[in-house]
């Protein structure tokens, strides 16, 4: 009897049968879960016949006014709160450091990148919070995600509020840390919470922040540092939009409420709203500062700031402490904006009406077709959309800048009180 050979398969169809195993979104960035949900949110304009309202050029700095397609307006989509961006001593200061030292350091700051305007910039910083040392990154997400995900591990807990930024949240998944979060603003949840289970982890962090960017409200930071000292925890508050935005000079959460820097360990700001500039900050005790300058890989990885974008900060800063006018005239601003709008019966949820003030609509549709309308009224006011909120909570948001008059807030209520008047509704 003859011996049996065995024939294998050839090559090409072992591939192919592995290739058909594969779904097609496995291997398509076109059919990419993340990338359809953009395209559909985006399709909200296309639906009823309007344009897209992101990525719109704007022509020129952007503060209480904007220019688009060569139209100016009146402008509530920036966060240039103390109009320091485009502010001609900012702007020198910026154009002296690239003379200086050119528009790179060419390296990260612990090799050859260090520039005397970084020194400068993070004294500036930790005076201005009255802490022993702070220490400046290129990006204020890359602040959050680099100085969480580096400080903490598995075997920590990390509490935040439900609100919170992504970039902390994207910080926290980095870290490998256990994550738990408690009702907005809510002290009360979040001592429940700790009583239950701070004893099962070694360290644990309590993120919050100073002005919440989606809704204008804030927290009551000294029942949360009674909460840090109750249960010895660390204590983070991320002042993205509360620093030239809080207290009489513009210094933020702890000079609203009189607290002491030394109550809470980590404070994190950026340097793109009231500092006119680009990047982020920590501020706090020396040892934090030296950790995160020697080994977080945001810092020890990446170039240094850049001179020119140092020097603007600085600047602004400067500016924001010698004419605390500025912040004056933006709280004003955006209580008067807030009580016109509760006037006129627009639902503007929890904003203390400092510099965020969102008008709550709950209706994709009707919130990208009422910013449509706005901006034809030369109104600038950007929608936010599902997922970047609940569709319950789909908003038009309003940024406020010392420098809008309140001639310009009451043509812009009235412009929305009119333009909701008159939104006809979709056909089915």
């Amino acid at each position: 009897m003859g011996k049996l050979i065995h024939i294998d398969p050839p090559l090409a169809d072992v591939f192919s049968d592995t290739a058909n195993a594969v779904p097609e979104e496995h291997y398509r960035f076109a059919l990419h879960p993340g990338l359809r949900q953009f395209r559909s949110v985006h399709s909200v304009a296309k639906r009823v016949g309007l344009p897209d309202p992101f990525f719109r050029v704007h022509e020129g700095p952007s503060s209480s006014h904007t220019v688009v397609d060569g139209r100016q307006l009146i402008n509530y989509s920036g966060y240039n709160y103390l109009d320091l961006c485009g502010d001609a001593r900012v702007n020198a200061a910026a154009v002296a450091a690239i003379a200086q030292s050119g528009t790179s350091v060419s390296a990260s700051r612990v090799v050859s990148g260090e520039r005397p305007i970084h020194g400068e910039l993070e004294r500036a910083i930790a005076k201005l919070y009255d802490t022993p040392a702070a220490v400046v990154f290129v990006s204020g997400h890359a602040t959050n995600v680099s100085t969480i995900g580096y400080l903490f591990g598995p075997r920590d807990l990390i509490v935040h509020d439900e609100y919170i930024h992504n970039s902390a949240l994207t910080g926290i998944a980095l870290s490998g840390a256990k994550r738990m979060s408690f009702a907005h603003n809510d002290w009360s949840a979040l001592d429940t919470l700790l009583s239950q289970q701070r004893a099962q982890y070694q360290r644990v962090l309590v993120i919050i922040e100073g002005v919440y960017s989606m809704d204008g409200d804030y927290p009551d930071l000294p029942r949360f540092v009674e909460l840090r000292n109750k249960h010895r925890v660390f204590l983070m508050v991320d002042e993205a939009h509360s620093l030239g935005v809080l207290g009489d000079r513009g210094y933020g959460l702890r000079e609203h409420f009189g607290v002491a820097s030394s109550e809470v360990d980590i404070w994190m700001g950026t340097l793109s709203k009231t500092l006119a500039s680009c990047g982020g900050y920590i501020a706090g005790e020396t040892a934090l500062v030296e950790h995160l300058k020697l080994l977080a890989p945001g810092f020890l990885y990446s170039v240094g700031m850049s001179p020119p974008l140092a020097a603007a900060a600085l600047e602004a800063l400067h500016c924001m402490k010698l004419e605390p006018e500025r912040v004056q005239a933006l709280q004003a601003r955006g209580r008067y904006f807030l009580k016109r709008a509760q006037e006129a019966g627009f639902d503007t949820g929890s904003s203390a009406g400092m510099a965020v003030i969102p008008v709550i609509l709950g209706d994709s549709d009707k919130t990208i077709r009422l910013a449509a309308a706005m901006l034809e009224r030369g109104v600038s006011v950007q929608p936010i959309l599902h997922p970047a909120v609940p569709q319950k909570s789909t908003r038009l948001r309003f940024f406020m800048s010392c420098q809008h008059t309140e001639a310009e807030i009451d043509y812009t209520v009235e412009a929305l009180v009119g333009v909701m008047a008159n939104l006809a509704p979709l056909s089915a």
